[in-house]
């Protein structure tokens, strides 16, 4: 499918128009960033593995009934249905730690008694702040219907995921999500799931440092960025795809 030209460039991926106005070709990008771009570097084969990685979930989340706008991939590209991008980061976490154990106090590792799901408002400018529904819905960024929906598909695919890395021998801590609207305007999981949008834990280390298999690798240099991802693409595709009704 023939490339038209660049829609977006974001600080993962670049996003080109095709021949086909419903499909569009995301690059993944080795770049990385941390702290909204305040820290910025590279991490070799960044791109092709988290194309990987998110093809794998997505087909995985797709087996169990949730809408992605994953269509094919091949190395650091993955061909997607275009959508019109939600504002809105939604957060579901599992397992205390990052910016909830900053805010409220909880210690690092602590498991949540339920998983919490979270808005913030996708905006650099303003630091992508955490938004209440109420000020989710001053903003307009969704309608209540939509609100609600977004709690449910977040807590579907958390249980999905959960289990999913639990078999991979990996803890999913915690993990953002970004939505879309497709063109009937239903809402459709879209960016990507993998090592830069999750928090991962190796499930058979306890120290603080080693069992990190995420961006907070680089994010606080904890040295093995590429070897981590590594480890997750490898688990991560030793484990088919499964029918879950």
């Amino acid at each position: 499918m023939s490339i038209l030209e660049k829609l977006y460039e974001g600080k993962a991926k670049v996003l080109y128009r095709t021949e086909n106005p419903e499909i569009l070709l995301a690059h993944y990008k080795d770049d990385a960033t941390a702290f909204n771009a305040q820290k910025r570097g590279t991490i070799t084969r960044k791109g092709e593995m988290n194309c990987a990685i998110a093809a794998h979930l997505f087909q995985q989340l797709a087996a169990a009934g949730i809408p992605t706008h994953f269509i094919d991939h091949e190395g650091a590209q993955m061909w997607v249905r275009a959508l019109k991008i939600l504002p809105l980061e939604v957060v579901v976490r599992n397992i205390a730690a990052g910016s909830l154990c900053q805010q409220t106090g909880l210690t690092l590792g602590t498991p949540l008694k339920q998983p919490l799901v979270e808005f913030y408002y996708k905006n650099d400018a303003l630091g992508d702040p955490l938004l209440t529904d109420d000020r989710l819905l001053l903003l307009q960024l969704a309608t209540p219907a939509q609100v609600e929906q977004l709690k449910s598909m977040a807590r579907r695919i958390n249980n999905v995921l959960q289990p999913f890395f639990q078999q991979c021998g990996i803890i999913l801590v915690d993990f953002k999500l970004e939505f879309g609207l497709d063109h009937s305007q239903a809402l459709v999981l879209g960016d990507e799931i993998s090592p830069d949008t999750c928090r991962l834990w190796n499930q058979s280390d306890t120290d603080p440092k080693r069992r990190v298999m995420d961006k907070d690798r680089f994010r606080n240099d904890l040295g093995s960025v590429e070897t981590a991802y590594q480890q997750v693409l490898e688990r991560v595709l030793a484990h088919p795809i499964q029918s879950i009704q």
